[in-house]
């Protein structure tokens, strides 16, 4: 179990003492406890949050969830935790921006090359994963055309199969 702060411990309990769900929209706006507490800077708040149940990957009436709302908040605590929740970072709002775009266009830098890695990351991984399975397929077939490959010095008249 992790200490939480009085901040997180205030934030949770003005949340839920109106009535809110963990997953609830707020205000017609559909922000959920986890997009206030992402966008407030609130890592241990968010943390809480998310082990309780509330989804990392929900959007708001923008369209932006709250890796989106941390990003914009300037907070590498929150996209941190949202990460490590396995919350997507490539998700685009109504505008067509990701958490990463918004990082840069507020000048949070640090979020910026935080999130930079982990795409480059993620997409060098895909990368290296495609091209394993072409491989794998290419070899596969490559086998199987050998071990069919009929040899015209069989024996009794019979095809052999060289394997």
């Amino acid at each position: 179990m992790f200490l939480l702060e009085t901040e997180s411990l205030d934030c949770m309990s003005n949340l839920f003492e109106n009535g809110y769900a963990v997953n609830g929209g707020l205000n017609g706006s559909g922000q959920s406890p986890a997009h206030l507490a992402a966008c407030g800077g609130q890592a241990f708040c968010l943390l809480w949050l998310l082990q309780t149940g509330a989804d990392a990957n929900q959007q708001d009436a923008s369209g932006e969830t709250p890796m989106h709302k941390a990003a914009r908040a300037g907070s590498l605590e929150c996209i941190s935790v949202l990460m490590a929740s396995d919350a997507h970072f490539d998700i685009c709002n109504n505008g067509g921006q990701t958490a990463e775009d918004i990082a840069w266009s507020c000048g949070f830098e640090e979020c910026g090359r935080f999130l930079n890695m982990h795409r480059r990351t993620r997409d060098s991984k895909n990368a290296s994963l495609s091209s394993l399975t072409e491989r794998h397929i290419l070899s596969s077939t490559l086998a199987g055309q050998k071990r069919g490959c009929e040899c015209s010095s069989a024996q009794d008249g019979k095809k052999a199969r060289d394997w």
